[in-house]
């Protein structure tokens, strides 16, 4: 562990392939990869937000590797997050996946993506849930120099958390939304001077 004190400690770190990354994407294979590739790069489809909003849900009081190591279980074991089929699980369903070491046994969290599912599946006929959770892109996007400077939540993940509860979502808390609004592309919460910072085409 360092022995510096957090204000003093670098945010970013220059890897040897001559890239800057934050601390947590810096040593970590699969987090690297994740932060290089996909963290907060445009998904508009809605299985794509769906898988993405479940995660989130299954993440909360968890690291955020810890459910990335687990996302090939948690495909398989929910249908590749497909809404209509996860909307139709019933109790033999929810005991398989309470069974499934492979993902996080969590039974108010399963029923919560059963829950979401059909809450997905009825804002079809209202533009869809990626449109939904888009029209909440803020007009400015945040420009962090260091980790304190990353907002944990916003008026308007407040205002989607909001939005989703009326729809009849659960475990969509602002500070969830939050992440998945960075996970999305719909905020940018790369450090500048990343590599990655400006690279989604959302913000310029």
């Amino acid at each position: 562990m360092s022995t510096e004190p957090p204000e003093t400690r670098p945010s970013l770190v220059v890897g040897e392939d001559g890239l800057a990354r934050p601390v947590w994407a810096s040593t970590d294979e699969l987090l690297r990869d994740y932060y290089d590739t996909e963290w907060g790069m445009p998904v508009r489809d809605e299985r794509g937000v769906f898988e993405r909003l479940s995660l989130e849900a299954f993440q909360s009081g968890l690291s955020w590797r810890t459910i990335l190591a687990k996302r090939p279980a948690f495909r398989a074991a929910f249908a590749d997050f497909d809404p209509d089929t996860v909307a139709a699980f019933g109790e033999d369903d929810v005991a398989r996946l309470m069974a499934d070491a492979g993902i996080v046994r969590n039974r108010a969290k399963i029923l919560a993506t059963i829950t979401n599912a059909n809450a997905t599946i009825a804002l079809r006929d209202d533009g869809g849930l990626a449109d939904l959770v888009w029209s909440f892109r803020p007009e400015r996007t945040p420009e962090p120099l260091t980790f304190a400077d990353v907002p944990t939540k916003s008026d308007e993940s407040v205002a989607l958390s909001k939005a989703l509860r009326k729809r009849g979502f659960a475990f969509v808390g602002p500070t969830t939304m939050y992440a998945l609004m960075e996970a999305l592309g719909i905020v940018d919460t790369h450090l500048v001077g990343s590599h990655r910072r400006g690279t989604s085409g959302v913000w310029s």
